[in-house]
């Protein structure tokens, strides 16, 4: 499985590179800072059922660092969610494949997100409904550190703690990068575990590029918790000289860069 996961990993950086050269716009940084994240998830943990995408079973997953469709997306036509061929229309005049993901128009995606700061709330909230449900649907959401300065993660931290919500897994993409800047030279976030653990969670600490960490961390079941998963990552993972580099939080390469990146990424 780790195998298949790895190479879904790649697939997916390869996608988000073409795409974000085609239509010279996106995330490409926080992209592939999380992929490994997202397709540890979505070949590896989540129950859900591409021909069944609104199955009340199911698995829900919100990713709130909303601006990394590029990753989002791919992953979503990997798994059989949306056809492959969808991807070259990326951003694009009238295409599903917007900025920002719409439930509305793409399968598998669970809300409208971008305002930072409004996944987690979301994903509380679906949690909590399934707690009254009794439901056995697990709720997962991705958010990205810089967006951990928002107030309202912190308000939806103290209501899934208060209501003991097992069912729910955050993972934090800890890229340490943010729009222009690094995230402790913006508004300090550490000691980022203790934060979490203070307003009651379980806390993980992994390697977020380390598929067999993530799935052994993310498929199993919590404890009387919710759980806080803090992936270490590195922006524009995949390509030499996008590493730890913030110019890439929404840089687009030119086409030697991008000949270099599908090189390295081959």
């Amino acid at each position: 499985m780790i195998a298949g996961i790895r190479a879904k990993s790649r697939a997916v950086r390869r996608h988000c590179m073409q795409m974000v050269y085609d239509a010279k716009l996106g995330h490409l940084g926080g992209d592939l800072s999380v992929a490994d994240i997202l397709c540890t998830l979505y070949f590896g943990v989540l129950n859900v059922d591409p021909a069944k995408p609104n199955d009340p079973g199911r698995d829900r997953f919100v990713l709130s660092k909303g601006h990394c469709t590029g990753s989002l997306y791919s992953t979503l036509a990997e798994r059989g969610f949306i056809q492959l061929e969808v991807l070259k229309t990326y951003m694009q005049p009238l295409s599903r494949l917007n900025g920002h993901p719409n439930r509305n128009y793409v399968p598998g995606v669970e809300t409208n997100t971008g305002p930072l700061g409004h996944g987690l709330p979301i994903a509380v909230g679906m949690a909590i409904a399934g707690q009254i449900d009794k439901a056995t649907y697990r709720v997962f959401a991705v958010v990205g550190d810089g967006e951990l300065q928002e107030g309202s993660n912190w308000e939806a931290a103290m209501a899934a703690s208060h209501r003991r919500l097992t069912n729910l897994t955050l993972v934090i993409d800890r890229n340490g990068l943010q729009q222009g800047a690094r995230t402790e030279d913006t508004s300090a976030l550490e000691p980022l575990a203790d934060k979490w653990r203070a307003f009651g969670w379980e806390v993980i600490e992994v390697d977020g590029h380390d598929h067999a960490v993530l799935l052994e961390v993310l498929g199993a079941s919590g404890t009387n918790r919710p759980r806080c998963v803090i992936a270490h990552t590195h922006k524009g993972m995949g390509v030499s000289y996008m590493v730890d580099q913030v110019s890439w939080h929404h840089g687009i390469p030119n086409q030697e860069q991008y000949e270099i990146a599908m090189r390295e990424l081959a």
